[in-house]
């Protein structure tokens, strides 16, 4: 098992699509469905430029492709996709919710910084027991710019009351690693979505949350 004596953190912030809930396999199904719908071609390239980012920035980079189309209506579009029936069930990375039950018990302060919308994120915590876990909620609502940009780390590091050097992060993403490392906090990366090569710039890369104990 691995610990996290070494880190010396007083706080612990995560990420949620990948790193706490496994979501990718319903966001590529959506992401994928607004392309193809338009008769655009998708593919795997593609995808990753959507990982971890907050989904109008994104979609920024391509809405040249969508003539008439403003990044509003197409964000709304794949949301629907994305809420729809159809769409795959999200679930619990293995680990995830023992390790926040652990966290909480031990009154170790979290947070949570997502690309996510707000709604979604209290809906997907669910599956982990709970927003109520956390004592900051930071989303794509709460900053101007999303991942890679440090800005909703370092938000949280504030409504934390911690400096950014003595709290710890979780990421699945590049984009992810490189908004905490921007801010300042050490960062635990997850193979839960991409591959280690992806993630080397993190300071200890896992395949999921199992291994993790607290100190």
């Amino acid at each position: 098992m691995t610990e996290l004596h070494h880190l010396q953190a007083k706080a612990a912030l995560f990420d949620l699509d990948g790193t706490l809930v496994a979501t990718e396999h319903r966001s590529r199904a959506a992401w994928t469905r607004l392309f193809t719908t338009h008769g655009l071609p998708c593919d795997d390239a593609l995808l990753a430029t959507f990982v971890g980012r907050r989904g109008q920035e994104a979609l920024a980079d391509h809405v040249h492709r969508f003539p008439g189309h403003t990044v509003d209506e197409l964000f709304e579009e794949a949301c629907g996709y994305l809420m729809g029936p159809d769409s795959p069930p999200p679930y619990a990375v293995p680990g995830a919710a023992e390790l926040l039950a652990d966290l909480a018990h031990r009154g170790v302060p979290l947070a949570l910084v997502t690309s996510g919308l707000r709604a979604h994120a209290r809906e997907l915590l669910e599956h982990v027991g709970g927003a109520d876990r956390f004592q900051v909620l930071i989303t794509a609502e709460d900053v101007t710019a999303g991942k890679p940009d440090p800005q909703g780390y370092l938000a949280a590091c504030t409504a934390l009351g911690i400096d950014p050097a003595d709290g710890v992060a979780f990421e699945d993403a590049p984009a992810g690693i490189r908004a905490a490392k921007t801010a300042g906090l050490r960062c635990v990366a997850f193979t839960t979505t991409h591959g280690a090569q992806d993630l080397a710039h993190a300071d200890l890369v896992l395949a999921d949350l199992t291994p993790l104990r607290w100190a």
